[in-house]
């Protein structure tokens, strides 16, 4: 028997004034879910964790797998964030070198002017910056991955170079400009390569090795 009611049931279901509807609630929890700022953070965090690892393992420690796997996520929504695995290797690269600027222009900024180098080379030359790698210097690490790096990937390269010698110039021992860049390259060049040698050496060997060449560059200025 026909109700009058029963046309009811065919109509589409309208959402009462001032009530959710279950389509609307939906699409509320997904914006939620994801806020604006969402890729933005999970872009820096595998870009921190990338450059953790290729200061550790080598630039073959940039694996898109293991970097994604770190962040929680699946390897393939990689591209979500990066458009080549190039570019997450130059990215960490550059994250790697802000990590070891902040840490010695820090360490730099405590001490008197005049001082300032000694202290660059007193954090460099630290057991514990030679320990951990992931949080070194990147040069230390991977100085010769870099020199035989994809030419296209380069002049990107060098740019890092010459942002972090362009910080650490202002500190260094010298008068003139030249004199200070002179230093840079002296200093630096030992230090990279006393960390290099150390790791290759047991304790208490690897300690003899960084006080060796943070002594002599004591002196030497």
């Amino acid at each position: 028997m026909y109700h009058p009611m029963d046309s009811n049931f065919s109509r589409p279901v309208q959402a009462l004034p001032g009530v959710l509807h279950l389509g609307m609630i939906r699409s509320i929890l997904f914006v939620m879910r994801y806020r604006p700022e969402h890729k933005i953070e999970t872009h820096e965090k595998i870009v921190k964790d990338a450059s953790r690892r290729v200061r550790a393992e080598g630039l073959n420690g940039a694996a898109v797998a293991a970097v994604m796997r770190d962040a929680g996520l699946t390897h393939g929504g990689f591209y979500k964030y990066f458009a080549s695995k190039d570019e997450l290797l130059i990215e960490s690269l550059k994250e790697g070198f802000r990590d070891i600027i902040a840490s010695l222009v820090h360490a730099a900024e405590q001490s008197p002017p005049r001082e300032a180098w000694k202290a660059i080379v007193k954090a460099y030359l630290r057991p514990e910056m030679c320990e951990r790698p992931e949080h070194g210097c990147p040069l230390a690490t991977l100085g010769p991955d870099l020199a035989r790096v994809d030419k296209r990937m380069k002049p990107q390269i060098l740019a890092e170079l010459v942002n972090y010698k362009n910080r650490m110039v202002p500190f260094m021992p010298g008068r003139r400009m030249a004199d200070k860049e002179r230093a840079f390259f002296a200093i630096f060049s030992t230090m990279t390569g006393a960390v290099e040698i150390a790791r290759m050496l047991p304790d208490p060997v690897r300690g003899q090795v960084l006080g060796t060449a943070r002594d002599f560059l004591l002196r030497s200025f």
